[in-house]
């Protein structure tokens, strides 16, 4: 048994369900990325496996237990993440904020040590935001703030990282760093990644297992390599396009039709469409 899965979950907002009987299984030591439109239920499952959302049916494991009925503490020591959107207290330095990743890992007969200290530097230095340690987060450009949050998910030190959408706010340069980093923390560290994306190319390169969500519904899990196609992403994106080989990574590469192509093909159908009726 892996790790964390969902087992026939209905996940609701109140009372508009965003997906019914969805099952995702999390392979141990894998950096899986949830890739699917717009409001298809991406970060809803997230919220789910972490925690934060509980199923009206069905159930979230983690090592074997329902994850609802675990201590927070328990939970957080064994499963850290970063949400889409963070908020930092007023008044907080990079390096307090930073520090609250060790959270889990305190107690009443241990306190702040030389190991949490050690850990939050390390995580600040893999991040690229030891030289902000000082500064306050809310002075700091969207970009560095993101790069706060990730190493205070870093320095939670949990085998399994969950992360919605961590290249936000960054520009190409710093969403490649993220991602190589997340690749790290995988291949050197033996973590277990989750990750939504948005950019499927990037989704298609980095991860070693894909699960493509459309409508609150898995159409598609495996290794990019073997799901990656241009029927899916039609299917899932409703994306005319070719997938060739990533000359970098022979991974799969989607190329967008061009307009004219996918204003020809729109054009086409109209007609058969009238010509039918």
């Amino acid at each position: 048994m892996n790790r964390l899965s969902a087992e026939d979950v209905t996940l609701a907002y109140d009372q508009r369900v965003i997906a019914e009987q969805l099952s995702v299984e999390i392979p141990d030591n894998s950096f899986t990325v949830i890739v699917g439109p717009n409001a298809c239920g991406k970060s809803t499952l997230l919220r789910a496996l972490s925690r934060m959302l509980k199923p009206s049916r069905g159930r979230v494991l983690l090592d074997g237990q329902v994850i609802q009925s675990m201590p927070a503490k328990k939970v957080a020591r064994t499963l850290g993440l970063l949400p889409q959107s963070s908020v930092a207290p007023d008044g907080i330095t990079v390096a307090d904020l930073v520090g609250r990743g060790r959270y889990p890992h305190q107690g009443v007969l241990r306190q702040w040590s030389a190991e949490d200290e050690r850990v939050v530097r390390e995580s600040m230095a893999q991040t690229g935001i030891a030289e902000l340690a000082d500064r306050y987060v809310d002075e700091l450009s969207g970009g560095q703030r993101q790069r706060v949050w990730i190493a205070m998910a870093l320095a939670q030190q949990t085998p399994l990282l969950l992360l919605d959408e961590p290249t936000t706010y960054l520009d190409i340069q710093h969403q490649i760093d993220v991602l190589d980093l997340c690749a790290e923390l995988h291949e050197e560290q033996g973590r277990t990644l989750v990750a939504v994306l948005h950019d499927l190319n990037h989704a298609a390169r980095y991860a070693t297992h894909l699960v493509a969500l459309k409508g609150g519904e898995v159409i598609a899990q495996g290794a990019p390599n073997e799901i990656v196609t241009a029927a899916l992403v039609e299917e899932v994106f409703g994306l005319r396009c070719q997938v060739i080989d990533d000359p970098e990574t022979g991974t799969p590469l989607v190329v967008p039709a061009a307009r004219r192509a996918r204003a020809g093909a729109v054009g086409a159908g109209r007609v058969a469409a009238t010509e039918v009726s």
